[in-house]
């Protein structure tokens, strides 16, 4: 399934590239993302759950995040594994950056993969809307962390990297899930036919 997504975070473009650079402090931004490590091998260690209704997954996996300075651009592969719902998922992401006014534009372009239980919400059309709702709840994060860590820093205060980093994103819940679906339903069923 291929997803493109176009968003503008609120923050100077050499600020969120270098934002970009920090793997555990976007992984914080990520609602229900958990940053496990580094790898021996340069890549990075994560976790993700969800759950909706009754289905409930947790996939641990690993990522490759690869810089390209010259174009402003971020490549990810990875794969994670949800061993107690016997599903599996892979994507691949490019993501570009440029200057937008006094913000940044980025433009997203993923291939998801989904095979297991998990593979049924896939042909819903709800893991689009999922993205969707989790982009959103990202900009926010990563805005707050940026602005957290631009803040002058008074005497006795510990800085931001030391007090623990981002902001904790919260996990990706029921509700928020079943109000995108409901959400991406009433699109569909009011799109206005070509």
């Amino acid at each position: 399934m291929k997803l493109h997504q176009e968003f503008v975070i609120a923050r100077p473009f050499e600020e969120v590239w270098s934002f970009f650079h920090d793997v555990p402090n976007v992984g914080a931004c990520l609602p229900g993302a958990e940053y496990l490590g580094p790898k021996d091998d340069g890549r990075h260690a994560g976790k993700v759950s969800a759950r909706v209704g009754p289905f409930q997954a947790s996939f641990e996996g690993e990522a490759d995040v690869r810089y390209d300075e010259a174009a402003k651009s971020v490549a990810l592969e990875g794969k994670g594994v949800d061993r107690k719902g016997a599903s599996r998922g892979k994507m691949t992401m490019a993501c570009t950056l440029q200057p937008a006014g006094e913000g940044t534009a980025i433009a997203v372009d993923s291939d998801v993969q989904l095979s297991g239980t998990i593979a049924q919400f896939g042909r819903t059309g709800l893991i689009t809307e999922i993205a969707n709702a989790l982009v959103a709840d990202f900009v926010a994060n990563a805005e707050a962390s940026m602005r957290a860590r631009a803040a002058p820093v008074a005497v006795g205060e510990l800085p931001l990297a030391a007090s623990g980093g981002a902001p904790a994103a919260r996990p990706i819940g029921g509700l928020a899930l079943l109000l995108a679906a409901l959400r991406g339903l009433f699109k569909s069923l009011f799109r206005r036919p070509a």
